[in-house]
């Protein structure tokens, strides 16, 4: 049981991303003083939307230049903090080098965030983002698990370096953590691992992956039909408030699986239709699994990856997250509308 001083500063990494934005939002929310990591803390027109909550809410953001590939990187910000966010890692599927696009900065970032972690005097908890990928690679892997569902027991075991390298990425940053976790007893790790995050972003300039997924969905590219792919769903909100309630609650421990449900590629559109239907091409159909599998490589993707996620259905334990951090899952549809609402009116489905 671990009580974390609200008085004292919270570090939290990359936090001009997509996630982290709303964990910012919560902190200062509850007074609390962020010690927020960027890569350039003078780019003001990036920090805007954050410095505009630190404006209208009780807490205050103190930035910190840092970079997940330099040593020591993170020590400054570190210091006084009880609480430590990692959220910092890079996600995209379009990589030319894997190893050193994904593997390294997700590794050694994980390296560097808790090497600072054990130089501090204060650091009691961390909570780290890592990602159901780190549980699952494939659809697939799911067939062998009991009840065909994916849960915190499961590590991902399918993924590699040259197959899934995102999802082999997650998984060896969060063995990594629990295994530098494990050398020391001044702090205690906390792991979240969401599935695909989607909602409204602090800001409107959205450029994660899923945000290129969904935009995908909406502008016209797969209005000729989608793949038969289930992927697991959560909104942003409810995973900052997984994260600050790993943070907070002195009973949490060990990982948490974040999935409101699973949807595939063509419930999402047709969740949409009503409200979207007449302003976005979205598809109306799924694709057959050979054609699919035959165009795969003129568009970039892996037919491994095609053979182990089509037509595979997923089952994704949340219980725990419910029962031991309090979430409560939002509909799906609310998600969707919320985001796609906030990318019509950005003018996303224009460019």
């Amino acid at each position: 049981m671990i009580n974390i001083n609200k008085s004292k500063p919270v570090m939290v990494t990359g936090a001009t991303g997509y996630l982290a934005g709303w964990i910012i939002k919560l902190l200062l929310q509850n007074d609390i003083t962020v010690h927020a990591t960027v890569r350039d803390p003078n780019n003001k027109e990036k920090l805007k939307y954050l410095d505009e909550l630190a404006k209208n809410l009780k807490g205050n953001i103190v930035y910190y230049k840092a970079d997940l590939l330099e040593k020591h990187s993170f020590d400054e910000a570190a210091k006084k903090c009880e609480l430590i966010f990692h959220t910092a890692s890079p996600f995209t599927n379009t990589v030319k080098d894997p190893q050193k696009e994904l593997i390294d900065p997700a590794l050694q970032g994980t390296i560097n965030v808790l090497e600072a972690v054990n130089k501090s005097d204060s650091v009691k908890r961390v909570v780290l983002t890592s990602s159901i990928a780190a549980i699952m690679g494939d659809n697939k892997d799911l067939v062998k698990l009991p009840d065909n569902m994916a849960s915190e027991n499961h590590w991902n075991t399918s993924s590699t370096l040259s197959h899934q390298p995102y999802s082999y990425s997650k998984t060896l940053a969060e063995k990594e953590a629990w295994k530098i976790n494990k050398t020391q007893k001044k702090w205690q790790l906390v792991v979240i691992n969401p599935v695909l995050v989607l909602g409204p972003g602090i800001s409107p300039q959205i450029s994660s992956e899923s945000f290129k997924l969904m935009k995908q969905l909406g502008d016209g590219s797969m209005k000729i039909g989608v793949p038969n792919f289930e992927i697991g769903i959560v909104d942003v909100r409810e995973v900052a408030q997984a994260h600050f309630n790993a943070g907070f609650m002195p009973e949490a421990e060990g990982r948490h699986i974040i999935c409101a449900e699973p949807k595939s590629f063509l419930q999402i559109a047709n969740l949409i239709r009503d409200d979207f239907g007449d302003k976005l091409l979205l598809p109306n159909r799924n694709l057959p699994k050979c054609l699919v599998w035959l165009a795969a490589p003129t568009v970039g993707v892996k037919r491994r990856m095609v053979a182990r996620n089509m037509g595979y259905k997923i089952k994704i334990d949340n219980t725990k997250s419910i029962e031991k951090l309090g979430i409560k899952y939002r509909p799906v549809k609310e998600t969707l509308i919320d985001f796609f609402s906030q990318m019509y009116e950005n003018g996303a489905f224009n460019k």
